[in-house]
């Protein structure tokens, strides 16, 4: 009987024990990297990384995409985020938490693109994208659980709910022209307090860091919106350069080795 109340008991350990880190799944064929000096760097460098789709996954098959360029981070740096399960989100230190001012570390799906604009740059042909209005919200206050990091459209701008004026998208912001959604704390279901609207968008100036976003020059962002293929499954890829070295080769990313390099022409 003490033999088998040890085996449920090693069965519901299993069970309930969050997901291993494994290499990135062979169907994810673009991935977005960026690599940060440290913890605490509210700056670092991001690059397009693909691979074929007959390519077995593995590190060597990942080639540059673009040549590396400047992005800024959370005003405090990084902090472990909820992505891709088993990719930072049950590694021990500190984790994202909402107004910490830091971006999520780890490795995340790429989700809508939303924008100001009725279409998306010209070259572009990723599907998921809507054209932002004046009714649409993203929650970012953990006081209402209810839209806490989701997208909502309220039915009438003209009378909006008390959370509205703060949560709403449209606000003729130059840096907001395009988001692009970095899907932390997002699936299955977010958890409050643990950060929220968490995207790619246009830097404020070339040192100016973010509450927890990922910010560039918009050239460099409209690259990115050009290059994503929803069929190719785009991912992202953030994480101090300790981290990274410690963690590629299980994690299935680009050789530190290749980042860096020029895409080749």
């Amino acid at each position: 009987m003490r033999r088998l109340r040890r085996c449920v008991g090693f069965l519901l350990l299993l069970a309930t024990a969050p997901p291993a880190a494994r290499a990135l799944d062979p169907g994810v064929r673009q991935l977005i990297v960026s690599i940060a000096p440290s913890w605490d760097s509210a700056q670092g460098q991001l690059q397009l990384f693909e691979r074929d789709t007959n390519t077995a996954s593995g590190n060597s098959a990942w080639r540059a995409a673009s040549a590396p360029w400047p992005v800024l981070y959370g005003k405090n740096g990084l902090a472990w985020g909820r992505g891709v399960l088993g990719y930072g989100d049950t590694e021990p230190g500190r984790h994202k938490q909402e107004r910490d001012g830091r971006a999520p570390a780890g490795v995340f799906k790429i989700g809508t693109i939303y924008t100001y604009d009725a279409a998306l740059p010209a070259g572009a042909s990723y599907p998921l994208f809507h054209t932002v209005t004046a009714a649409d919200a993203w929650g970012d206050d953990p006081k209402w659980p209810a839209i806490y990091n989701r997208f909502v459209t309220i039915p009438d701008p003209a009378n909006p709910p008390p959370w509205f004026e703060k949560a709403k998208m449209r606000h003729g912001d130059f840096a907001y022209r395009w988001l692009v959604e970095i899907r932390h704390n997002a699936d299955p279901a977010p958890v409050v307090g643990e950060g929220s609207a968490i995207f790619f968008h246009i830097r404020r100036g070339e040192t100016r860091p973010t509450s927890g976003c990922t910010t560039m020059a918009e050239p460099n962002l409209v690259q990115l919106i050009r290059w994503l293929r929803a069929d190719a499954r785009p991912h992202y890829a953030l994480l101090p350069r300790a981290e990274y070295d410690t963690k590629w080769r299980a994690w299935g990313l680009p050789d530190p080795a290749a980042f860096g390099t020029t895409a080749p022409r």
